[in-house]
């Protein structure tokens, strides 16, 4: 049965403030200043890429803005690529433009303009004097969605920026803005006509830049549904610098409008395309006298709500593009259109073409970015950008170990984190399984066996060794339909790897690998008719997107069997304490009904112990919502004051090794706290790691590395075996040496011939390790780490730092002075002016050279 009591819980006060705690997010700073981030890929399969700026006088220069994954920059035309946009509070991107004039000067609108549902906001506009590496708010930081800026030509204070506004509710900041002091101030000159109304493409007429031409969309997006369209909707063109502005209807469809997309010929201005969704006469419209009048060409528009940018090519008035699901084009002027067959990937969104070589086009998709010469005849992916959009990561237990894990758009990929050619690249990753890819689980006792799945609950099992796969999603019995999330959680048992939970509007165990299914409870959600199955606006989405009243996430404590959570996307924390006999309906407070149950986790110190996260994004709800239970959901307390707003948190992982450690994946970052939850910190710049979305965590249980799939910038994996000896104890002490991670070399193979710098790479951390150690204050005395075999023969000596808190040397695990490294335990001592503090590390040689 289902226990649906509500509880008066007792809601435990916070040591401090919310003030104070406020004012201490940098109190773990010391503890963290020592980590090290590895970005390790992949890059096969790119990411979402949403626009392009191309410095047109020497195109090798580009900017690629993406979805997640910050701001680009190539000044050998993509033969390699730095992130130039990866540290500041929002690194989703909607616009990107470069000065024509100067490449250095470039402004970044934040918050992506693809209003699908894993989308991501912003906080409004930046810029950027000196190419990248150092950046200017400019305001609108309210916008979220920001989808174009233009700089006039002719006076390069005066900006307009196109604000789409906050994609899940209503809000004012929408619209046109234009400053006209180079972004100091803005004035809104363009108001949408309602609420939901905002821009989502600006023309500017370079004969004339106070010649405008704004396309405003009405939409509104739930986390059950997504309406297009609206009578605010429709073409509106000033011609006095946005004082005065009128709507364009002369030709256009008088029905209800949705996106609309707009192009402009850059040989003769007064040439117009665009691409209009409409209830009626949608498709393609052309106009020749500068938007004051339209003509029906065709009926192409394909999911108009995510794609929608026609490109008119620079120098032939014929030949006009549409990135869409396929790459669409015309060479009759839009009357009619054909699929490119590019071979590169699927759902296009931005196209620049060269106006000097036409033949020369740049594409970006949901694949990243490409590149023809022969103006699509070939095409080349530059697949060396590490900006996938995982959901999730799971990790096997070979060594070295491998990673998986599902991202957007682009199915499920596993890879090594280290490999015996000393640096894992593209070519080390292996596609598994089509489709959008979510969650993953690899078998900890057989790292062969891997379930994953694609989108609406489509789980299989896979062999990864033999190649052979299962298809095992539960069947519901006749007359009865399961509900299965976009993103369906997988969970293999802590306690036997062979039993499978598995999420729906139900949640489902396999004692056998998922041959069979049982359903070890009834609907578990709020099995709302009123949000499920819904569908509107002039183009009805049928993706599975928007299923709802679902199982989102999953948690069997690592203490008991049976002891199972589960949280669901329309609000409800559920418990059962006798493996789904019976479940109680737990309710926590301080948090709006119906909110997003982020994650649950199970704590592996105390049974009664569980932290769950809340999502409220979908709701237009950004506050931080993070809880701990020590008595089964009878109390709670709040752990994410000292967060902030847009810090919404998405997972929780709990130290394996010291119950005071904890990280969480928020919207905009991650973040450590070493005293549960009392006080978190961000791990950003200082260390190397970016304010990009981070959907999972795991750590690794033998490599004590933490595992980030972020949803932008593909895997990180940090080394956090220093920061689980960080107890309450240790860090009381003077000095603390930490024990090293084991040391390993896999040997080097050469198996390849010169590859040039367009290969993309992430060095491994081995053959060595790192020596931490942790000092209480700081220290002016010298430092030195030493490392000797057992009976004293020195290997290293090795200068450290005395900064307060986590300091750290890297020894590369090389033999000195005629001494060869074998495997075992070796000496490490720290010594800190006349005071000498000692531990030991082992070394394994486990290259194919030391297994004969």
């Amino acid at each position: 049965m289902v226990l649906t009591r509500s509880r008066q819980a007792l809601f435990l006060a916070l040591a401090l403030s919310a003030s104070a705690a406020l004012a201490q997010t940098d109190l773990w700073a010391p503890q963290l200043q020592a980590l090290k981030p590895r970005n390790i890929g992949p890059t096969s399969m790119g990411g979402r890429t949403v626009n392009l700026a191309v410095y047109e006088k020497d195109p090798r220069i580009f900017y690629v803005a993406t979805a997640g994954g910050g701001l680009w920059k190539t000044t050998s035309a993509g033969t390699t690529f730095k992130p130039v946009f990866q540290y500041e509070s929002s690194v989703a991107l909607g616009a990107v433009t470069v000065d024509q004039e100067d490449p250095n000067t470039v402004y970044v609108g934040t918050g992506e303009e693809n209003s699908r549902n894993s989308t991501s906001w912003g906080d409004g506009v930046y810029r950027s004097k000196d190419g990248g590496l150092t950046w200017q708010h400019l305001g609108l930081a309210k916008t979220r969605q920001i989808s174009s800026i233009r700089i006039n030509p002719k006076s390069k204070d005066i900006l307009y920026v196109g604000a789409l506004g906050d994609l899940w509710g209503p809000s004012e900041d929408r619209g046109v803005y234009k400053s006209t002091d180079g972004g100091k101030s803005w004035n809104k000159v363009l108001a949408g006509a309602n609420n939901m109304t905002g821009c989502i493409e600006l023309l500017m007429d370079p004969r004339n830049p106070d010649v405008l031409i704004a396309a405003m969309w009405e939409k509104s997006r739930t986390a059950y549904s997504f309406s297009s369209g609206g009578p605010g909707s429709g073409l509106f063109k000033s011609t006095d610098g946005g004082k005065t502005w009128k709507k364009i209807t002369k030709g256009l469809p008088a029905s209800t409008t949705g996106r609309i997309g707009i192009s402009r010929f850059a040989a003769k201005p007064d040439v117009l395309i665009a691409s209009v969704e409409s209830q009626d006469d949608r498709g393609i419209y052309k106009s020749t006298d500068n938007g004051e009048s339209w003509t029906f060409l065709n009926n192409l528009n394909p999911r108009p709500f995510y794609f929608s940018t026609p490109m008119i090519d620079p120098v032939d008035e014929n030949r006009i593009y549409l990135p869409a699901v396929n790459f669409h084009y015309s060479d009759d002027g839009g009357k009619t259109w054909k699929v490119m067959q590019s071979d590169i990937h699927v759902d296009y969104h931005t196209i620049w073409v060269n106006p000097k070589d036409n033949n020369t086009i740049l594409v970006g998709e949901d694949g990243g970015l490409a590149v023809t010469r022969d103006r699509g005849e070939t095409w080349e992916h530059l697949n060396n950008l590490p900006i996938g959009q995982f959901y999730a990561v799971t990790a096997d237990m070979r060594r070295p170990y491998y990673v998986y894990g599902g991202l957007q758009d682009n199915g499920t990929w596993g890879g090594p984190t280290q490999t015996d050619k000393g640096t894992v690249t593209f070519a080390d990753w292996r596609f598994i399984l089509g489709g959008d890819g979510f969650h993953a689980q690899v078998d900890p006792s057989d790292w062969r066996i891997l379930y994953c799945e694609s989108q609406g609950g489509a789980i299989s099992r896979q062999n990864l060794e033999t190649g052979e796969q299962a298809f095992i999603r539960p069947r519901a019995p006749q007359g009865e339909t399961y509900r299965f999330n976009w993103s369906a959680p997988i969970l293999l048992s802590p306690h036997n790897p062979k039993t499978i939970w598995f999420g729906g509007n139900k949640l489902f165990k396999s004692v056998n690998m998922g041959d069979s299914w049982i359903e070890a409870s009834p609907d578990l959600t709020t099995n709302n008719p009123a949000k499920i199955g819904v569908k509107a606006g002039v183009s009805p989405e049928s993706t599975g997107a928007e299923n709802h009243c679902t199982i989102i996430t999953i948690g069997e404590s690592p203490m008991k069997p049976g002891v199972v959570w589960v949280g669901t996307d329309d609000g409800n924390v559920q418990l059962t304490q006798d493996d789904g006999k019976n479940w109680e309906k737990i309710t926590v407070p301080g948090v709006p009904e119906f909110t997003w149950v982020s994650r649950v986790m199970p704590s592996r110190y105390v049974l009664g112990r569980c932290y769950v996260t809340f999502d409220g994004h979908r709701n237009n709800d950004y506050s931080s919502y993070v809880f701990v239970t020590e008595d089964f959901g009878k109390t709670w307390k709040k752990l994410s004051d000292s967060l902030g707003e847009n810090r919404v948190a998405y997972t929780i992982v709990e130290g394996r090794q010291n119950s005071n450690l904890l990280f969480l994946g928020t919207e905009m970052g991650l973040f450590a706290s070493l005293d549960r939850g009392e006080n978190w910190t961000p791990i950003h710049k200082a260390v190397g790691f970016p304010t990009v979305r981070v959907d999972d965590l795991l750590i690794h249980p033998r490599e004590l590395d933490l595992i980030v799939a972020s949803h932008g910038r593909s895997f990180w994996t940090i080394p956090v075996g220093a920061l689980e000896q960080l107890t309450k104890e240790n860090l009381d002490k003077d000095v603390y040496l930490c024990k090293p991670a084991d040391a390993y070399s896999f040997g080097r193979v050469f198996d390849g011939w010169f590859e040039g710098n367009r290969i993309w790479g992430s060095p491994n951390t081995q053959p060595g390790t790192s020596v931490y150690y942790h000092l209480k204050a700081a220290t002016d005395q010298k430092v030195e780490v030493t490392i000797t075999t057992v009976d004293g023969q020195e290997l290293a000596r090795l200068s450290g730092t005395g900064k307060q808190g986590l300091n750290a040397v890297d020894w590369q695990a090389r033999g000195r002075r005629g001494v060869t490294l074998v495997t075992g335990d070796y000496l490490v001592t720290l010594k800190i002016g006349d005071q000498e503090y000692k531990t030991t590390l082992r070394y394994e040689d486990i290259s194919s050279r030391a297994k004969g």
